[in-house]
């Protein structure tokens, strides 16, 4: 009998899938409508590169408590159709210092932690005009993406050579996720072209301002995290480390990143995120867990060069299995293609790369 494709083994079985399309950078089918019924986003936009323009803003009418396993498979699905792309940042070197030793300066001889790596890069999809409509559908679902479009526009008809998007499209992707997963009224999801906003909406919700908000946001350790919630961090010069950090500064611009969890194990987590790698693409976290608390990923004070997530927004509906990307539809028929994984054990060496998105 064929073993499962585990979160694991899945990665082994990437440089099976990749061969191909590594070189050859072309996006994987999405499944029949009879088979996982999302209707793609390039048909909620019209014209070519340059002349693209919005034609559906609506999103699938649905409930909260029926969303999260659709959450989760969509952005799966996603994944697949960028060719897999994967980074792994459990391939770490982690090390417990002896007593009374602060750091490596103190003790050079002991190793630095490598950075996660690619597992699987298939190439710069952010500037594939291939891939434009789907990008451009992730922004129809954003009350601010005809205008990102438009500015697009401008950068197709003007520019020469690889054109990347004018605005990054990370909180696009995850708008259109939840547009798509039943979640269409602002009250429910404040859908954005900005991590922020909704990072704000569960913010309230937590501190009972946004009672129908769809999202409620713990800091890390404080619930157990599950597929079908999402991890934000902060990027650049904001330092985030708990959701007091941000609840100061509601509803102020900072450069923040969120990914859908679509697996969680053990010692690791799964996460979906677009704009990543300049694509959609499934990151490995590693886990820990403080005394007392739920497991949460390694954050900066654990790891030197870690992302430190400050905010985990839990979806307010039930629970469903730790491995949901193996039940997942795109998970399923992929069984059905790949030989029988190896074991997973992590390679030396490899390129760096953090995995966050611009």
């Amino acid at each position: 009998m064929r073993a499962a494709v585990t979160t694991g083994a899945l990665v082994a079985a990437l440089s099976v899938l990749g061969a191909a399309s590594s070189t050859a950078q072309s996006t994987a089918a999405r499944l029949s409508p009879d088979v996982f019924d999302v209707i793609p986003p390039e048909t909620r936009v019209a014209g070519p590169p340059g002349g693209m323009r919005v034609v559906e803003a609506r999103c699938r009418p649905g409930r909260v408590d029926w969303a999260r396993r659709r959450i989760v498979d969509i952005a799966v699905q996603e994944w697949a159709v960028f060719g897999f792309q994967t980074i792994d940042a459990t391939a770490v070197q982690t090390r417990v210092l002896p007593e009374g030793v602060v750091g490596d300066a103190a003790n050079p001889e002991l190793p630095r932690p490598r950075q996660a790596r690619p597992l699987m890069r298939v190439g710069r999809w952010e500037s594939d005009r291939r891939v434009a409509a789907t990008i451009g559908g992730y922004w129809s679902a954003t009350p601010d993406g005809p205008r990102v479009i438009s500015r697009q526009n401008d950068q197709w008809r003007d520019g020469e050579g690889e054109i990347n998007w004018v605005q990054p499209w990370s909180a696009a992707f995850v708008s259109w996720v939840m547009c798509e997963a039943g979640l269409d009224r602002p009250e429910v999801f404040q859908r954005d072209i900005s991590h922020r906003v909704y990072i704000d909406q569960a913010i309230r919700a937590r501190d009972g301002q946004a009672p129908e908000a769809a999202y409620v946001a713990h800091d890390l350790g404080e619930a157990e995290i599950v597929p079908g919630d999402m991890l934000c961090n902060a990027r650049g010069s904001v330092r985030y480390r708990t959701l007091a950090d941000r609840r100061g500064e509601l509803g102020e611009y900072a450069p923040t990143h969120c990914d859908i969890v679509v697996s969680v194990g053990a010692d690791r987590l799964a996460v979906v995120g677009g704009n990543v790698v300049n694509g959609v693409s499934l990151t490995l976290l590693p886990l820990v867990r403080d005394q007392g608390g739920h497991p949460r990923p390694v954050a900066e004070q654990d790891l030197a060069g870690a992302r430190t997530i400050f905010a985990h927004l839990s979806l307010r509906a039930p629970a469903i299995e730790g491995v949901a990307i193996e039940a997942s539809p795109t998970v399923r028929a992929l069984n059905a293609q790949v030989p029988e994984p190896t074991s997973l054990e992590p390679r030396e060496g490899g390129e760096d790369e953090d995995g966050d998105a611009r």
